[in-house]
């Protein structure tokens, strides 16, 4: 399992959100670097990402949900066509687990377990 981890729950519809592609992106010196990406599963989560294995080192992530293609594949309008989500790496030897519940016109996040 990596040490970042994501699900998307779409509280519109009281499901998980399948089908969203994440990225997940590292803050070094002064540019963003792309570190893998995944698409949720059945139960809105990416179980796996493109890379299987990749260090976690402390400093700052953000992960980018691609909530417009989500929405159009369900006919629905959006306010947001994509939730950005950045948070700090303490300690690198945790697990970070970062969930998003999604609706068309609303978001929210936290640290999960």
């Amino acid at each position: 399992m990596s040490g970042i981890t994501t699900h998307i729950l779409d509280t519109s519809l009281g499901s998980p959100a399948a089908g969203v592609r994440v990225t997940l992106e590292f803050f070094h010196v002064s540019d963003w670097q792309s570190v893998t990406e995944g698409i949720s599963d059945q139960d809105g989560r990416v179980g796996q990402w493109n890379e299987k294995s990749f260090p976690i080192e402390k400093g700052i992530y953000r992960l980018t949900f691609d909530t417009g293609t989500y929405f159009k594949k369900l006919n629905k309008a959006t306010f947001y066509p994509a939730v950005t989500i950045m948070f700090d790496v303490i300690n690198s030897k945790q697990h970070y687990h970062v969930p998003l519940l999604l609706s068309s016109y609303g978001y929210s996040t936290y640290r999960g377990s």
